[in-house]
């Protein structure tokens, strides 16, 4: 699978297993309670704001995530890259608004969020990139607003050629909890927590949340 830049071969990617992987993943966070915790919290945070308190799930591939917020009451939406993950959630979930579009050029109003979740969203993107996606959270984020990233622990770049079932071309960027703070801070959003988790049988790698807050509070 050959694409000119690594955006697009994202985006065409996803679009070839977006079916199955809704398949494979609808059911994962039934097997992960700390990430359900990490997300009770999150989602309960921003609903006892004085702000906003519309959640943008930032990357919600096929809306598994964005669904489970709604279930925890969050008003939640979702946005991904790519049309044919969009598809599959609006198909899966109607009763959610799913939107295409990207992390680092957010069609929001500035200070709109309550919440940004990003939950292993970010993990194929380079650090600049990275870092243009968080000085985005913090810009649709109101002052005082979280965003929850999950990403994947290490410190290398991985190269998939094939997953869940297609052949695929995606980098994937492992990193420390501390180069995802780093990263946050830089945008205006101070670490308020974070978790780390061993993997489990299907992960390869220790498995990151962190939780950050907009300054302004």
């Amino acid at each position: 699978m050959n694409d000119a830049t690594p955006l697009s071969a994202t985006r065409r990617s996803y679009d070839t297993v977006a079916v199955d992987y809704e398949r494979l993943l609808s059911d994962q966070l039934a097997d992960t309670p700390l990430d359900r915790a990490m997300l009770s919290a999150f989602a309960a945070e921003v609903s006892a704001s004085d702000g906003p308190r519309t959640v943008g799930d930032l990357g919600c591939g096929t809306g598994r995530v964005t669904s489970h917020l709604r279930d925890l009451g969050a008003d939640a939406f979702g946005i991904d890259l790519s049309p044919g993950m969009i598809a599959v959630a609006r198909d899966t979930y109607p009763g959610i608004r799913f939107e295409v579009g990207s992390m680092t050029t957010l069609a929001l109003p500035d200070s709109s969020l309550g919440g940004v979740l990003s939950w292993y969203s970010t993990v194929h993107m380079p650090d600049e990139e990275l870092a243009s996606a968080f000085s985005e959270f913090g810009r649709v984020l109101a002052p005082g607003g979280l965003a929850l990233v999950a990403f994947k622990i290490g410190d290398e770049r991985v190269h998939l050629s094939h997953a869940y079932g297609h052949d695929v071309s995606l980098d994937v960027y492992r990193r420390s909890p501390d180069r995802i703070a780093e990263l946050l801070a830089a945008a205006g959003l101070l670490e308020t927590a974070r978790l780390v988790r061993r993997p489990d049988p299907s992960e390869k790698t220790p498995q990151g949340f962190l939780l950050a807050r907009r300054r302004g509070a």
